[in-house]
């Protein structure tokens, strides 16, 4: 299995031998289930499930996926393909699939900030707030142009909802790991608040 679902506990730091201090992040990573596996021209259709959950919060569709595997309720539920075919229905992988020293990459939906304007969202400086500005110092400025072409670019830097979107942090390395609490411990941050749940998988580029 290539991806798990982990649960982001929070941050701390750790001091080394040298005296230097990692900043770290408490990953909870409890047994994934391989709900289903489906073999489609030389892919592997995986959905993996973790984290309990009572019957009674999950919807009767996902809760008939669960009851025709003969696994318990799980909390979140993920697909992704894989070109590992050894990867069955009613495996369970869990926090030993690590290893120290092991690089990895995480994708979760980043903290959400609500409506920003350009100078919090894209770094703008803004106008002058000297006068005769009217209080217009903190907004984008001109948009467009003259007649031609008369009209604003797609993809022009405006104010608007910031955050809330999927990241992927790639090549962090597992610093250690505790098997019997289910934790790992990586170095530096990770995307999203406190109980984000994330995305992890074996590091792409390393």
């Amino acid at each position: 299995m290539s991806k798990f679902i982990c649960q982001k506990v929070g941050m701390s730091q750790i001091f080394m031998e040298n005296g230097t201090v990692i900043p770290v992040t408490i990953l909870s990573v409890q047994k994934n289930y391989v709900v289903s596996a489906h073999q489609h021209e030389k892919r592997n259709i995986v959905q993996i499930a973790a984290f309990e959950q009572k019957s009674h919060r999950v919807k009767k569709p996902i809760l008939g996926i669960f009851k025709k595997s003969k696994i318990s309720p799980k909390k979140i539920i993920k697909s992704f393909i894989t070109k590992d075919l050894s990867i069955k229905t009613g495996d369970v992988r869990d926090v030993t699939y690590f290893k120290i020293g092991q690089f990895v990459d995480i994708t979760g939906k980043t903290l959400g900030k609500g409506f920003s304007g350009v100078m919090k969202r894209h770094n703008f400086s803004g106008l002058e707030a000297s006068h005769g500005v009217s209080l217009k110092h903190r907004s984008g400025g001109s948009t467009g142009q003259c007649q031609d072409p008369g009209k604003v670019f797609k993809g022009k830097k405006m104010a608007g909802r910031q955050g809330g979107t999927n990241n992927t942090i790639q090549n962090i390395k597992i610093i250690n790991i505790d098997v019997e609490r289910e934790l790992l411990v990586v170095a530096g941050s990770v995307p999203g608040p406190k109980n984000n749940y994330l995305i992890i998988k074996q590091a792409i580029k390393k």
